[in-house]
């Protein structure tokens, strides 16, 4: 059992099991009854995806300065008590489930799901390689 953290969109893999979305907003342009079945999400869980501001941080993020900057403000964001309660859940939840979490950047090293993994794993969870 474990989490994978995905690119929201692509195939899924074997045994993923439920895919969560940590994204601001929804896809664009598509319908929500789509959304499973074109592999975006089953779930949408905004909660863990960083705050407008700090996502454009992120999008601006041009230098390995300004990437830190933007991690620390998410890694604040995630250290208030209903977001590190949802990443304990999910945490103790990767111990006897298979699930994903995810976003929609193409590369997962400059993007926030870089950092939600650390968290996780700091948390304790099982994650897939």
């Amino acid at each position: 059992m474990a989490i994978r953290v995905v690119r929201l969109g692509s195939p899924r893999a074997n045994n993923e099991g439920l895919r969560i979305g940590t994204v601001r907003r929804p896809p664009r342009g598509v319908p929500k009854s789509e959304f499973a079945r074109q592999d975006w999400y089953d779930v949408w869980f905004p909660n863990l995806a960083p705050s407008l501001q700090t996502m454009k941080q992120a999008q601006q993020a041009k230098t390995p300065a300004e990437w830190t900057a933007f991690t620390r403000r998410y890694r604040a964001e995630m250290a208030t008590p209903e977001n590190a309660h949802a990443i304990a859940l999910l945490a103790a939840m990767s111990h006897g489930s298979d699930f994903s979490v995810g976003c929609y950047c193409e590369h997962e090293s400059h993007c926030h799901r870089s950092v939600l993994r650390e968290l996780l794993a700091a948390a304790g969870a099982d994650l897939a390689h």
